[in-house]
């Protein structure tokens, strides 16, 4: 993503109410965002079509676990000994950086960091190790036997609970384990509006399988989830995979590959938006271990397949892959070619004027009738939006702004045979429906 793209999504996202910075009033506290009402919407859209597309087997039991967890969690799961990043400062200017910020320079088949500050030239320090778990006490007493973490991902409050899934569900497998959660993580640099957060939501599932069958599956979820992104909207040019190197597996893992999109924030524009890792029976063993649960299944320490999405890179990369601007009628615009179900708002209803007591009336009849449909009841009341202020072609880029797929004007003709114009965002086309048909023909449309 250009500079300048990425300002005006920031500034899109603050102007109509999809994000703001945190604690603004006070200075705002670095790497953490508020969700106005937009946002909200998107990210509620973007967390059901996940569910859907998680809980369509009935083998995947979803469940939300503590933020807070015993600290031997965090000791089995290797967490409180592996999970940092290494860190370098500039000793002229004093800033921080991870090094994989630096970018690298590469002489015979050996990736080296650059040496030298990225800002002003100065000397950085060697590389030193910085811990990215937050920790707090809990309990009125604050020393070592109290601290406790708040959770870095969400994964270890599903292997904590594989055997009550077990022992009550009776699985076999494979079976897998959902959730959607917070996830917490000091990250040395924050940076480019949610990429990357100290406060973040996951949507992860862990998928439990045979030893012997686990590339088979794999392959499966990596096609999966693939086609999740592509089937709302994701253009094929913007999305790829990435095959990890061994030397860039994480201690857990025996395979990874990313889902990478083109946010632009990288050399060649492609950085992380999902990884789906091989984690084998790591955690399952340590915690094995660690516990003296036995965590086996069928005669085996069952291995796992983990795609891991973070919600906020997939609110961004959806966000981007739909910003566009042309020309409308003779007028520019801006427009968020959301997929539909994605979109924030699903229908606006207008009257053509709003000094019509009887127009005005009747757009209001309508607006509440929608309000009362299928759609309602699946993406809330809000996603169907009344607006009658300024003339019609202001309302229509006001809409087109916040993505919103479809616009009803009602209009003198609709008074007297009961049809409206229904507006179509992406191409501005207009066609004239009957009123009494509209729930019905949304209801296709979305459902």
């Amino acid at each position: 993503m250009q500079n300048s793209k990425l300002e005006k999504i920031i500034s899109l996202s603050k102007r109509r109410g999809f994000v703001f910075p945190g604690s603004e009033i006070y200075g705002g506290l670095a790497g953490t965002w508020d969700w106005g009402p937009l946002g909200f919407l998107v990210k509620e859209n973007i967390k059901r079509e996940w569910l859907k597309h998680m809980l369509r087997a009935d083998h995947i039991f979803p469940i939300d676990s503590a933020i807070l967890m015993n600290s031997k969690v965090w000791e089995a799961s290797g967490h409180i000994e592996h999970f940092s990043d290494p860190l370098v400062d500039c000793k002229k200017c004093k800033r921080r950086f991870r090094t994989d910020d630096l970018g690298s320079l590469t002489s015979k088949g050996k990736s080296d960091f650059l040496k030298t500050c990225p800002e002003c030239g100065g000397e950085l320090t060697e590389a030193r190790e910085f811990k990215m778990m937050f920790k707090t006490h809990a309990g009125p007493v604050e020393d070592s036997s109290t601290e406790v973490y708040l959770r870095p991902e969400t994964a270890q409050g599903i292997f904590i609970n594989f055997k009550n899934i077990l022992d009550i569900f009776r699985p076999t497998l494979p079976f897998g384990i959902c959730q959607i959660g917070k996830a917490f993580r000091n990250e040395i640099t924050p940076k480019s509006f949610i990429f990357r957060s100290r406060e973040f939501e996951q949507m992860e599932l862990e998928y439990f399988g045979h030893p012997e069958k686990m590339d088979a599956y794999f392959a499966d979820i990596k096609a999966m989830r693939m086609q999740w992104f592509l089937d709302l909207g994701v253009k094929k040019e913007n999305i790829r995979f990435r095959d990890y190197a061994a030397d860039e597996l994480a201690h857990y893992s025996n395979a990874t590959t990313d889902i990478e999109y083109r946010f632009g924030l990288s050399a060649d524009g492609f950085s992380e938006l999902e990884g789906i890792a091989n984690r084998g029976d790591f955690d399952l063993q340590n915690h094995t271990k660690a516990s003296g649960t036995d965590l086996r299944l069928e005669g085996v320490v069952p291995h796992v397949i983990e795609p891991s999405l973070g919600l906020d890179r997939a609110f961004l990369a959806f966000l981007t892959d739909a910003y566009d601007e042309d020309e409308l009628s003779g007028d520019s615009r801006v427009v968020l070619r959301l997929h539909p179900k994605l979109a924030p708002v699903k229908v606006a209803v207008f009257p053509l004027v709003s000094n019509k007591e009887n127009i005005v009336a009747k757009a209001k009849e309508i607006y509440q009738s929608l309000r009362q449909s299928a759609i309602s009841k699946i993406y809330y009341q809000r996603s169907i939006a009344f607006d009658d202020i300024g003339n019609i072609g202001k309302r229509y880029r006001r809409q087109d702004e916040i993505g919103t797929p479809w616009c009803v004007t009602v209009d003198y003709q609709t008074l007297e045979d009961g049809t409206v114009t229904v507006r179509d965002r992406d191409t501005g086309k207009q066609e004239r429906r009957q009123n009494a048909d509209l729930d019905k023909y949304f209801e296709r449309m979305l459902i």
